[in-house]
């Protein structure tokens, strides 16, 4: 961690739908790096969801560059024996900010799901207080269920999704992103019909959810994020066939555009009170600070 650094810090997450600005004002990029601890913190990218590694690290390499970031490193992993490398293991424990790029998110899940590289993100983020951002694929992997693969239809289905194991830093949500510019509402809504334990979140294009673990959460961009709450609804989805449109009756939608900010309310602080209780269970539920395990 930068020896610049001495106020404690709680970890984040930056969550983003993807094709966030890379070359102009780079809001999204520009927290990120201010949440690592600025100029002056250690980056590292890591393209394991891509196909074309070289490519995306070059886009993020000049992207961070151009905030003025010069400790920035590519870790390259192609084999989990790469994913329990010491030299790529000690690159993530000295690294203030750990991004993950797009791809497929079970490409990226295949590759570092349950290594070395994996436990030691999750140390960076619960022990150290690091940042961790992730856009598109790497924003799904962010949660303790990921989404595997699904059709967006006009309308929600049962068992056109499937949800495979993500990262953990989150649990009880799943991600989705490119979420208003694919039309993924159907997709989500097909999420919570047949997962209502499960908090669907979607998230607009150059637009991310900021998580302060144990503090609260905030909308940067240009787009905004969707939750979707099934926990109370009434369904059919038990009783019908593969295929067919669910009955969901009291599923809960909340729309947080960017500029969206909430933070939970410190003992018997008012603030609380003007939250919804349905909202401020989400807050809770996502900036749990979930222990090391």
């Amino acid at each position: 961690m930068n020896p610049t650094l001495n106020v404690p810090r709680n970890g984040h997450l930056v969550i983003i739908g993807g094709h966030e600005d890379r070359q102009h004002d780079m809001q999204i990029l520009s927290r990120f790096v201010e949440l690592a601890g600025g100029v002056n913190a250690r980056i590292v990218v890591i393209t394991a969801a891509s196909q074309i590694a070289d490519e995306m690290w070059h886009i993020y390499d000049d992207a961070f560059g151009a905030l003025g970031v010069m400790q920035r490193s590519h870790l390259e992993i192609t084999s989990r024996d790469d994913a329990n490398d010491e030299n790529f293991v000690r690159q993530v424990a000295e690294a203030d900010g750990i991004f993950m790029t797009g791809g497929d998110q079970k490409r990226l899940l295949a590759l570092i799901g349950g290594t070395a590289l994996d436990a030691e993100m999750h140390a960076a983020l619960k022990v150290r207080g690091a940042t961790i951002g992730g856009t598109s694929a790497g924003a799904s992997a962010m949660s303790g269920h990921m989404l595997a693969q699904g059709r967006t239809d006009l309308l929600p289905e049962k068992g056109s999704v499937s949800l495979g194991a993500g990262l953990g830093f989150l649990h009880r949500v799943v991600v989705d992103q490119h979420f208003s510019e694919r039309q993924r509402l159907s997709r989500l809504l097909s999420i919570v019909a047949q997962n209502p334990y499960l908090q669907g979140i979607g998230i607009d294009e150059d637009t991310a959810l900021v998580i302060e673990r144990g503090v609260g959460i905030e909308v940067l961009g240009e787009g905004a994020v969707t939750v979707v709450d099934g926990r109370s609804m009434s369904s059919n989805v038990a009783e019908i066939k593969d295929r067919a449109i669910p009955e969901l009756i009291d599923v809960r939608l909340h729309l947080l555009p960017a500029g969206a900010k909430y933070s939970l309310p410190i003992g018997d602080e008012q603030v609380g009170r003007r939250i919804p209780a349905s909202l401020l269970d989400f807050l809770q539920i996502v900036t749990k600070r979930t222990p090391l395990s």
